[in-house]
């Protein structure tokens, strides 16, 4: 093995942290979004912003899709599709809170799943590394919870969030799966640019036969100018790094940079509000930042090349 292959882990690494926080202060930008307006047709408005902007990748690329790959990115744009639409609906019908806590959910359903799919091997040291996360993750949500007053509340809307969550975490697994057998494109940058657009394929016809799409006309300025936000960093820009990690990383490791999405969250909050900083928010970090460390020591330390190893 050569040396390069740990260098583009690293890098791989580093897209995701990168991942974490484009998702993260794209949280707060959801909610400037009007709860009246129609989250299907949001969803594919967003992923044509973001398609566009990923348009110039197929350049000099040959050839579209396989059959099969055809069928595998309508299966990821409709994931993520899904995913964003509910997103867009819960933001102003589920708690933070419940939103938060269902959340850490994604990295152990991706590894469940990467488990069933062939694409996970075996691996308690990453397993107890999504644990470690997911408590410290709660722990944010719970020191959220006594600054706000807000409490878990389950109900159908909760219920949809986690079938969300479920859509979330199928993406990198379904990702893997296919450029493991070779139906998807090796370069990142087409599997991110097909995949948003049988994103927005999914999601404008599911608009259009279950909403009223015309309501999009109620977009205000800001709430334009937020949606373009959201489609060229938080859409073109987390897919791409996260297809960029795919061909290195398992489903488990990338969705386990989710638990930093909360980590950042709570960053923005005491930007904004620093008088609720507290000794409460300390475990929950201290225990998200201990879990993703390990893991990334984890990662790196096993696919470092022999000689490395013995010295």
């Amino acid at each position: 093995m050569t040396e390069r292959g740990p260098s583009e882990r690293v890098r791989a690494h580093a897209g995701m942290l990168l991942w974490a926080l484009l998702v993260g202060l794209s949280f707060p930008a959801v909610g400037l979004l009007g709860n009246d307006l129609p989250p299907l047709s949001l969803t594919a408005l967003r992923f044509a912003i973001a398609a566009l902007v990923l348009l110039p990748v197929l350049r000099g690329r040959p050839g579209w899709p396989s059959a099969r790959g055809w069928l595998l990115y309508l299966a990821l744009g409709a994931s993520l599709g899904a995913f964003f639409a509910i997103m867009f609906w819960a933001a102003h019908r589920v708690s933070s809170l419940s939103m938060a806590v269902l959340f850490v959910s994604v990295p152990l359903l991706a590894y469940g799943l990467g488990r069933g799919f062939g694409v996970e091997r075996p691996a308690p040291a990453l397993l107890g590394c999504l644990l470690l996360g997911a408590l410290g993750a709660l722990g944010l949500a719970w020191a959220e919870s006594t600054g706000s007053g807000q409490a878990l509340r389950p109900g159908f809307g909760e219920l949809l969030f986690f079938g969300g969550c479920l859509c979330s975490a199928l993406y990198p697994v379904l990702s893997k799966w296919g450029l493991e057998r070779g139906w998807l494109d090796r370069a990142p940058g087409p599997r991110a640019f097909w995949s948003l657009f049988m994103g927005v394929l999914s999601s404008a016809v599911l608009g259009l036969w279950l909403e009223r799409p015309a309501q999009l006309w109620r977009l205000g300025g800001q709430e334009l100018l937020v949606l373009v936000y959201l489609g060229i960093l938080s859409t073109s820009a987390t897919f791409w790094l996260q297809q960029y990690a795919t061909r290195l990383l398992t489903p488990g490791g990338i969705a386990a940079y989710g638990y930093l999405v909360p980590f950042v969250a709570m960053l923005v909050l005491f930007a904004s509000r620093p008088e609720l900083i507290g000794w409460s928010w300390l475990p929950g970090s201290l225990l998200v930042l201990t879990a993703m460390g390990l893991l990334l020591r984890e990662d790196l330390s096993a696919h470092l090349p022999l000689h490395k190893k013995a010295e």
